[in-house]
């Protein structure tokens, strides 16, 4: 017999069925390595069994019946269950499930799903590996961080899946569903951002939150951090400032790239130097700032909530339909001003408005400035809040947002004269 038709026959999904098992029997052997004799339901050995009999059980029910299978599977199952109703104190219940999953995995191998029995078999091995890293998470969360993670979870898992796609509404223009797979994108990169500065930048002070927390929102950052000018505490925060809003102008950048690639070049052509300048003078008050490496500082609030994701949906489905209008009535100008109006509510939603657009209704430079006026609006939001919350003390901070956004506008007069 040739290996291909090894390969075709049963040989192969057994052999995933074991080898499912084994991973996740190495894994609980090794954890229970140090557990009194007799304490332990299942070892190595017993979930390479498990794996393999699940498999055996599938292929035995496909050549008699497949209540065979049913009858064969809980039998394997049974005994886990009574070890561990025996005594429930004394023995862990992810072995249990361990033991539950393997038998699992054996008889999707068997069932004609080899390689993703022994991929979801890696998955659990490695889950199951985490467990002191997991729970060590979990002890520096707070309540906000589950409520941001439930929300999250909401949006992704509960919303997104049973959203009709297809288009309708004024000018056919709305997708429920593509609308929030946008959201879940842009709150996504939200939510990343919020759990690393959580874990990282309490620790690490305002260095971390300034990079981390300007990822998505530089804004709450400015006010987070003005505010604790205001009050007269020592610290780099002029300087986390500055950083924040550097960072901005990367998530900006990173954001287009994704959602309107074409736009990007005429894009950068404006943004670049204003990048550059605000990392400079981001840098420059950062080595001249007294206790850089200062910690504790608290970073923003909560990213994820509904009604703010939902009005994120609302504001970027009227600026599609107002952008269409526009366009008919206007032409390009009319889009560019669109553009613009909606990016003052949002400037990620100016951006998805871009995305939405055929390439050719809008020039790819007019885009780019009026994406880059949106920036504008909101670096002067930023340093009235950094004037507002910090009083004279935010100076250096302002006088660094205002570099910047010279520098920006000055990029636009020049591309505007181009037109």
């Amino acid at each position: 017999m040739t290996l291909v038709a090894l390969a075709s026959g049963p040989l192969l999904p057994l052999g995933a069925a074991f080898a499912a098992g084994l991973m996740l029997g190495v894994q609980r052997g090794w954890q229970q390595r140090d557990a009194a004799e007799g304490s332990r339901v299942a070892g190595v050995r017993t979930f390479a069994l498990l794996g393999g009999a699940g498999g055996l059980a599938s292929l035995i029910g496909q050549l008699i019946h497949p209540m065979v299978t049913a009858v064969l599977a809980a039998g394997l199952i049974a005994p886990l269950i009574i070890g561990y109703a025996r005594e429930p104190r004394e023995r862990s219940v992810t072995n249990l499930v361990a033991g539950v999953i393997a038998v699992a995995l054996g008889l999707l191998a068997c069932s004609g799903q080899p390689a993703l029995a022994v991929a979801a078999g890696a998955v659990t091995t490695a889950l199951l590996a985490a467990r002191q890293r997991l729970h060590g998470l979990i002890e520096r969360l707070d309540q906000q961080d589950v409520q941001a993670f439930a929300r999250y979870a909401v949006i992704v898992a509960a919303i997104l899946p049973f959203l009709p796609n297809r288009n309708f509404g004024p000018y056919d223009d709305w997708n429920p569903f593509q609308l929030w797979l946008v959201v879940v994108l842009v709150t996504g990169f939200s939510f990343a951002g919020y759990i690393a500065n959580r874990i990282v930048g309490e620790r690490k002070g305002t260095l971390a939150t300034a990079l981390i927390g300007g990822a998505y929102s530089s804004t709450a950052v400015t006010a987070s951090l003005s505010q604790r000018l205001g009050a007269g505490e020592a610290g780099p925060y002029s300087a986390g400032i500055a950083i924040a809003s550097a960072v901005m102008y990367v998530r900006v950048i990173l954001l287009l790239a994704v959602l309107s690639p074409s736009t990007l070049p005429s894009f950068l052509l404006l943004v670049g130097p204003a990048a550059l300048t605000g990392a400079a003078v981001a840098w420059w008050l950062w080595r001249r700032a007294p206790g850089a490496d200062a910690g504790g500082t608290t970073p923003p609030g909560n990213p994820i909530e509904i009604l703010p994701a939902l009005g994120f949906v609302a504001i970027v489905a009227a600026g599609a339909v107002f952008t269409r209008w526009a366009q008919e009535r206007f032409g390009e100008s009319g889009i560019a001003l669109s553009l613009f109006l909606t990016g003052s509510f949002d400037v990620d939603a100016s951006i998805v408005t871009l995305s939405q657009l055929p390439v050719g209704a809008i020039a790819r430079n007019v885009a780019a400035l009026a994406i880059a006026g949106t920036i504008v609006a909101n670096m002067l939001l930023k340093i009235g809040v950094a004037l507002a919350y910090s009083r004279a003390r935010g100076r250096p901070a302002a006088a660094a947002l205002m570099a910047s956004t010279a520098v920006l506008v000055g990029m636009m007069a020049l591309g505007w004269s181009r037109l």
